[in-house]
């Protein structure tokens, strides 16, 4: 009775399965069978067992296949043929052997024969055709488990892989080192170290700890969950390692940023392979060390492809565009045929025609029809402008994955083409929330915030990169409120998320907002990146703000970013700014691996304090070592010949912008060049700059036309100025004032009178000029006789003392600077009462005596002003610093490091 209800159950599960396998199987015959008739041998010239277990020793395969429709067979020759089938990589024929067996009523009582079963299906990645193998079969071992959490775990299905682990435990069978070795990656894959020291619990209570196959996939789950010690530890107790044990080390050593240790130990090693040297460069190459890991490929005695697509990815990923694909050419002169990750490492370094060329040489490599490759194409063509042969080749893709839609879509959104995005997401087989995330952030790109806002709200599921999306993108089109919003209403923040509210405050000129949002980082238990550090050194920078710079780069030196490029220029950025261009330049000096943005920073930073010769000899040295300067370098360069008056060679870097490096001169080099020729007396060269560019003048050339007219009292060319300044934006104040300053140098009040008449009509307010100093950690803001502050009253004593001893050591107000129409009295009391003298006057009563004073103001520095602080300087023995909206002004001991050209 148990034995007749025991095979009924059997037949159940195996009818499950077989449907679909029948059907499947009478394809299958078809095809053997014709194979067979072609081979001339038909069906009947077979007939015993050891004529199919010949055959299969001999590799005649089909012939073994034909033999199946014959009979049923022993567990044996099924055994056999399904051996036959697994060396063969014959999936179909592999499933007609099953439904054979099923057919024929074939009942497997033999463990061995179901794990092959198993096994068969696991290899294939036919993950719910083994499940029904495992749950149809009478009699498990821990084989038969093992296969399966193996099978689940390769095909990154790892909590199902753990489920399976704790049922096998269940059901009395206990788990082999095999089986522990198969569900240590699947917790590593997930990141789950508790998961994974529950497994290691059990391996030390099984007491094989110490089996080599255990103890490295220990290592390996301790490295990718980011324990090194706990790695370490496990490595170090083992009895007995192995080759694999020692690259599992270097490989957590250099995924987890101690490259030091793991070179250390791969030197301590007696045996290495291809696998050690592979893994050190890998762990160079993830921490930016590029020449390090180049050194040490050349030094290799064997490379293959996975070192050459190590190291010409290494070379990609951190702005080595030439030597990748000098290496991808190099690779293929010494024999080595790259693969789909190589190809897939090079094409994003290719400009059009060279891709074109890696193209060619893809598709006689028979890559044509990799979908990774494909999708590497599409994201090449798409970044040489080639948009409709990005959009060839994704239609010509025999396979695509989610990640080939989703590439094409964000091409089409990036370039504007905001429809066909739209399209292909509505026709996209499997959209995923990346695909949404791609069509939100297109949306927002291309300023369709409202379109933006909708597709968040119809997400079917958000992850925290739509959040951040939709943050990031409010912020950048002005919406900051709706980004708080948003940002407020998070189920989770991730650094990304503060990353960008600190970024849509400092955009939005909340500069202090932004660095309240970044003390509060350092309370929410969430590290800083090293993006987290350059947007509060930005913040800083704006507002000069030195002692919060200094608090931040102290966090930096603790947070160990102090290697980092984008981190140190940042800083050398916010020491520049903040005045001290000594530490900028001595921090600049601390950069090993300069960049285009490390170059540009100083340069920028010396061009700010009107160093010029110092600006332009860095330049010189950044040529000389092979770093291509940007259109933002030509800037600082063409700006540090402006405030230096170096007019000869301002025209020399502007013809050689555009001749040597290819650079299409911005309306910001214009007006660079416009102001340089200007304040140097050359109008008339300057007018016809304007009157030759290839685009419509702005304002900022405009105006660095007429700025230039007031310093030279060139009244007629400065009124034709002000009237084109007019027509493009009647309503800014700018030209106004700068017109008023010329009728004052000029002495024409009457022509004064009529500007602000002029301004009445056109409904114009005058932006007031602000100065603010940092005392301590508060910045103190003043408007022009601002008496809004507690400390007021001793402010205007100092003013009143101040303004006593200037007199009488030659000091004489500048009425020209006061443009009220007010008795001249009134007037020197205006001028006496501005808001860099304010914060001047503060500085001095709340610092100790020999302080460096440093003001920001938000406007020019006036004529005026410029001349009172010289007086300042050495009356108290200080230096003032001045940062206005074009430069600093070092005044020390009666002088400005301007000389007075500004």
């Amino acid at each position: 009775m148990k034995v007749s209800l025991l095979l009924r159950k059997k037949m159940e599960k195996h009818t499950i399965m077989s449907a679909g396998l029948v059907l499947e199987s009478e394809h299958c015959r078809a095809k053997s069978t014709t194979a067979s008739v072609i081979r001339g041998q038909s069906n009947d010239s077979i007939s015993s067992y050891g004529d199919v277990e010949s055959l299969c020793k001999l590799s005649r395969f089909r012939e073994t296949m034909n033999m199946l429709h014959q009979q049923e067979l022993a567990s044996s020759i099924y055994s056999s043929v399904l051996q036959e089938c697994l060396f063969k990589k014959a999936l179909s024929e592999s499933k007609l052997v099953h439904a054979h067996m099923i057919q024929t009523g074939f009942i497997c009582d033999e463990i061995s024969l179901g794990n092959k079963l198993l096994s068969m299906y696991a290899k294939y990645g036919s993950l719910a055709d083994a499940r029904r193998v495992l749950d149809s079969m009478p009699e498990r071992n821990d084989v038969s488990w093992t296969v399966m959490v193996a099978a689940y775990g390769r095909n990154g299905c790892c909590e199902e892989a753990l489920a399976l682990f704790c049922q096998m435990q269940v059901t009395g069978i206990q788990p082999s080192r095999f089986t522990f070795a198969s569900v240590l990656p699947a917790c590593a894959d997930l990141g789950s170290l508790e998961r994974g020291k529950e497994v290691h619990g059990a391996i030390i209570r099984r007491g094989i700890e110490s089996n080599v196959f255990v103890g490295n996939a220990l290592v390996d789950l301790y490295g990718k969950c980011g324990c090194v010690e706990g790695a370490r530890q496990v490595f170090y107790k083992m009895p007995e390692r192995d080759v694999v044990s020692s690259n599992s080390m270097i490989a957590v050593y250099a995924q987890n940023e101690f490259v030091r240790e793991a070179l250390k130990l791969f030197e301590e090693i007696p045996e290495r392979n291809t696998v050690s040297w592979n893994a050190v460069i890998a762990g160079f190459a993830q921490n930016g060390l590029v020449d390090e890991a180049l050194e040490m490929f050349r030094k290799m005695p064997e490379q293959n492809v996975v070192s050459w697509t190590a190291m010409i990815g290494a070379c990609a990923r951190h702005g080595y565009g030439e030597e990748a694909l000098a290496l991808f050419y190099e690779m293929q002169q010494t024999g080595v045929q790259p693969n789909q990750f190589t190809f897939a490492s090079v094409l994003p370094m290719a400009c059009l025609e060279q891709g074109k060329e890696i193209h060619t040489k893809i598709t006689g490599n028979g890559f044509q029809s990799n979908v990774f490759v494909g999708n590497a194409l599409v994201a090449m063509y798409a970044k040489c402008g080639s948009i409709e042969t990005a959009r060839l080749v994704f239609d010509q893709m025999p396979e695509k994955d989610v990640v080939s839609w989703n590439t094409m879509i964000a091409v089409y959104m990036q370039h504007g083409f905001v429809e066909k995005g739209l399209n292909l997401f509505r026709n996209m087989p499997g959209q995923n929330v990346v695909s949404w995330n791609a069509m939100i952030a297109g949306y927002l790109q291309n300023g369709l915030v409202e379109e933006a806002s909708k597709l968040f709200q119809e997400m079917p599921k958000r992850d925290v990169v739509s959040w951040n999306t939709i943050i990031t993108g409010y912020a950048q089109n002005g919406y900051e409120d709706e980004a708080l919003r948003v940002f407020l209403k998070m189920p989770e923040r991730d650094i990304v998320s503060w990353n960008a509210m600190i970024s849509a405050h400092t955009q939005n000129g909340h500069y202090l907002v932004a660095l309240k949002l970044f003390g509060q980082v350092q309370l929410s238990g969430l590290k800083p990146n090293s993006e987290t550090f350059t947007i509060a050194l930005s913040a800083c920078a704006s507002i000069a703000d030195a002692n919060q710079g200094k608090e931040i780069h102290g966090i930096i030196i603790r947070r160990e970013f102090v290697f980092d490029v984008f981190v140190l220029s940042a800083l050398v950025d916010m020491y520049a700014k903040c005045g001290n261009i000594e530490t900028a330049r001595i921090l600049f000096n601390k950069i090993t691996e300069r960049d285009v943005v490390s170059w540009t920073a100083m340069i920028v930073g010396y061009a700010m304090h009107g160093f010029g010769n110092e600006a332009i000899q860095l330049f010189e040295q950044m040529q000389h070592y092979g770093v291509y300067p940007d259109r933002i370098t030509f800037i600082g360069v063409l700006s540090a010949c402006c405030h230096s008056g170096l007019v000869d060679e301002g025209r020399d870097y502007f013809d050689c912008m555009s001749q040597y490096y290819h650079i299409v001169p911005t309306m910001e080099h214009y007006s660079c060049m416009v102001d340089l020729l200007g304040r140097a007396g050359y109008l008339d060269e300057a007018q016809n700059l304007i009157n030759k560019m290839p685009i419509q003048a702005d304002s900022s050339v405009w105006g660095s036309l007429l700025s230039a007219c007031r310093i030279h009292m060139n009244v007629e060319l400065g009124e034709y100025a002000a009237e084109r300044l007019f027509e493009l934006d009647p309503t800014s104040v700018s030209p106004y004032v700068l017109l008023s300053n010329l009728y004052a140098a000029a002495g024409k009040w009457d022509n004064i009178e009529n500007v602000r008449k002029l301004m009445k009509t056109k409904v114009v307010e005058k932006k007031p000029g602000c100065s603010w100093i940092v005392v301590g950690k508060m910045v103190h803001a003043f408007l022009v006789g601002d008496r809004s502050h507690p400390l007021t009253e001793k402010i205007y004593a100092e003013l009143e003392r101040l303004s006593g001893q200037m007199k009488a050591a030659g000091y004489v107000p500048d009425m020209r600077f006061a443009l009220n129409d007010v008795e001249e009295e009134q007037k020197e009391q205006i001028l006496s009462h501005h808001s860099e003298k304010l914060a001047i006057a503060l500085g001095l009563i709340s610092t100790p005596s020999g302080t460096t004073i440093q003001v920001i103001k938000n406007l020019r520095v006036c004529g005026d002003c410029h001349s009172a602080a010289k007086f300042i300087s050495k009356l108290v023995a200080r230096e003032i610093v001045v940062r206005d909206t074009n430069r600093f002004h070092h005044f020390k001991n009666g002088h400005c490091s301007c000389m007075n050209y500004w």
